[in-house]
């Protein structure tokens, strides 16, 4: 064997070996890098999971307050339609006492010489004094249920919207 063939194969040697050496590191760093990709999936899996978790709960949690208003906001509508029967119940007395004034009025002489006309006038205005307090009862029933609904509302909103920017109470 000449000298020229044992560098050559020297050199082939070398290059097979360097070949080996670089296709053992790929496999190793291949090896390396599926660990710490499986290890980043796994840590990404977790969060999400927690995220998702914390997510959950905060819904339930503003559920659980926007209920507690809606429960509420209905309560003080029984209070408040309590409190409309108990006014109209006052005002169907008063309007009974109205009624019966206008008519004991026409009793008295004075009233009697003025006539028919003014019985009239009194029984009108009798009537219209209960039309407007009716109506007035209705357009206090309507406000009481629009004030409760917006203030339910706006606690609602407001409870949101201050754990949504991190003000949390």
């Amino acid at each position: 064997m000449t000298p020229v063939q044992k560098l050559a194969g020297l050199v082939l040697l070398i290059l097979v070996l360097m070949a080996s050496a670089a296709g053992v590191t790929w496999q190793v760093q291949d090896y390396r890098y599926g660990e710490r990709l499986a290890e980043i999936g796994e840590a990404q899996a977790l969060a999400i999971t927690k995220a998702g978790d914390e997510a959950r709960q905060e819904e339930q949690r503003r559920q659980s307050a926007v209920n507690k208003e809606a429960s509420d906001a209905r309560e003080q509508n029984k209070a408040a339609a309590v409190d409309a029967g108990t006014a109209d119940a006052a005002g169907d007395r008063l309007h009974v006492e109205a009624g019966k004034f206008a008519t004991t009025a026409c009793g008295d002489t004075g009233v009697a010489q003025r006539g028919a006309s003014a019985t009239r006038a009194a029984m009108v205005l009798s009537e219209l004094f209960e039309r407007a307090d009716k109506r007035a009862g209705e357009l206090a029933v309507a406000y009481d249920r629009a004030r409760i609904a917006g203030l339910a509302c706006e606690r609602s909103y407001q409870s949101l919207t201050s754990i949504h920017l991190g003000k949390a109470e």
